[in-house]
């Protein structure tokens, strides 16, 4: 059975959307329909590193400006990718700021 996960202003969702190109990153607050924290490798990073790094980077800047709102706990909503490559890389770059899952 499959369960919903719902982000709250104090432990918000993080939604992943993976393309064969680029990686999407959204900090969701469920509860008031509002998307706190956005990112994606579309918007500026080098395409000649791989795909795995830049997942990890932006989960770093992702986790540090989650930080300077002040939320430290989120639910991981992996959207059924496995989590393996570059959901795993995103994971760990969110973890090597100090949040937790």
């Amino acid at each position: 059975m499959k369960t919903k996960k719902i982000g709250t202003l104090k432990r918000p969702r993080i939604s992943v959307f993976r393309s064969n190109k680029h990686i999407y990153v959204q900090i969701i607050d469920d509860v008031n329909h509002h998307t706190l924290l956005s990112d994606s490798s579309k918007k500026k990073y080098n395409f000649k590193i791989p795909k795995n790094k830049i997942a990890r980077k932006i989960g770093m800047i992702l986790g540090e400006k989650a930080k300077t709102i002040g939320i430290y706990n989120f639910f991981f909503d992996r959207n059924g990718y496995f989590y393996h490559g570059r959901v795993k890389a995103l994971a760990e770059g969110f973890r090597k700021t100090g949040l937790k899952f």
